[in-house]
């Protein structure tokens, strides 16, 4: 029962340094992080029409100059950050260099801006991973404009869009019929979603720590849940500001968004504020973790008070006897008997015994 309890965590728990990277917020004006530069950045292109599809791997920058004319929706999904290629995709689709500074920046809070004709959000996309029941993050950002769809992200191995991808390879789907706005819609619909999944993982965690604590209350168990406490903490920073992003997106007036499509974007507001009130529900549990550690450490520390209790009274009346007659008074009738060793261990014995059944009787132990 209690093997499946045992979570994914390294043996050489610290639990005062269960995370090397911060866990409070990032800070952009002290911070001197600059962003790693990727080996390997990807572009692929979905140009489309309710007609037909052309998915294409992008070999070279100046391929994307090709599509900016076409009056069909595209897609472009940038894996990987350089500052050269998100400097020429900005310049040649007319995104702004504040934009394009958010795009390339770090640990940026999610956030959503109507800079000129375009619409821009950024957000977390998260992770989870079970060897080690760590919540990962990337920075994804999403740019719209009359007929585009920019999307950039720092990880070129993952990420969350291929249910995206497979809606837009299926003939007379609703994505393919739609416009470009729907297409930014489900782009956020599908990172908000990924949202649940995590906390699924997240919960599994939580679920098993409430069956291991009754009988493993010690160090490691208590490494465990305030491993799993960060953790949640960091997911909750992360997923909160969406709410704001997707509420203003609700708010916007922008031409870009249509009237038809705002009842979508409600969907997801609606699934942003169950995942925060979700994750705060999980919080909770995790303080109630914490609550449950410490009334199991201090039921063991009165069971063992208690033990001890009862054997200190049990053999208090035994230490009284055996002092009385280890004193070394001549004047002493029993002192002297033949037989006095044995009548007082049969006398102490019976105490004993007539003691222990009677703390049986009245449920002491």
């Amino acid at each position: 029962m209690f093997k499946r309890a045992i979570l994914p965590i390294p043996d050489k728990l610290n639990p005062f340094k269960v995370r090397k990277p911060r866990i409070m917020n990032f800070n952009p004006v002290t911070s001197v992080l600059t962003r790693p530069i990727p080996e390997n950045v990807k572009i692929t292109v979905f140009e489309y029409d309710p007609k037909e599809v052309h998915e294409n791997v992008i070999a070279t920058l100046r391929d994307c100059t090709a599509y900016r004319n076409s009056e069909k929706i595209k897609w472009i999904n940038v894996d990987g950050l350089k500052k050269e290629e998100v400097n020429f995709i900005c310049r040649e689709y007319g995104i702004h260099y504040l934009l394009e500074e958010d795009i390339l920046s770090i640990g940026q809070r999610a956030k959503m801006d109507e800079v000129e004709d375009r619409l821009f959000c950024l957000l977390p996309m998260v992770y989870f991973k079970p060897e080690s029941s760590i919540v990962e993050q990337e920075q994804v950002s999403l740019v719209m404009g009359k007929n585009f769809v920019i999307s950039f992200q720092e990880d070129p191995a993952r990420d969350v869009f291929d249910p995206v991808r497979e809606r837009l390879r299926i003939q007379g789907s609703k994505l393919r019929s739609m416009d470009t706005d729907y297409l930014f819609y489900a782009l956020l619909d599908v990172i908000v979603d990924n949202y649940f999944t995590v906390m699924d993982k997240l919960g599994e965690r939580i679920e098993i720590m409430e069956d291991v604590i009754p009988h493993q209350a010690n160090k490691r168990t208590l490494a465990r849940i305030n491993y799993l406490r960060k953790e949640m903490l960091i997911f909750k920073r992360a997923i909160s500001p969406v709410r704001e992003l997707v509420n203003g997106l609700l708010k916007s007036d922008n031409e870009l968004l249509q009237e038809r499509t705002e009842k979508y974007f409600k969907d997801v507001y609606d699934h942003i504020l169950q995942a925060t009130e979700l994750a705060e529900n999980y919080r909770d549990m995790i303080t109630n973790l914490l609550e449950l550690y410490h009334t199991q450490t201090s039921l063991k520390m009165n069971e063992v008070m208690k033990v001890l209790a009862v054997v200190t009274t049990l053999m208090a009346p035994l230490t009284v006897i055996a002092g009385i007659y280890g004193m070394n008074f001549e004047n002493m009738p029993e002192l002297h008997s033949p037989h006095g060793y044995f009548y007082t261990l049969v006398v102490m014995g019976v105490m004993l015994i007539g003691m222990i059944i009677f703390f049986r009787k009245r449920g002491w132990f």
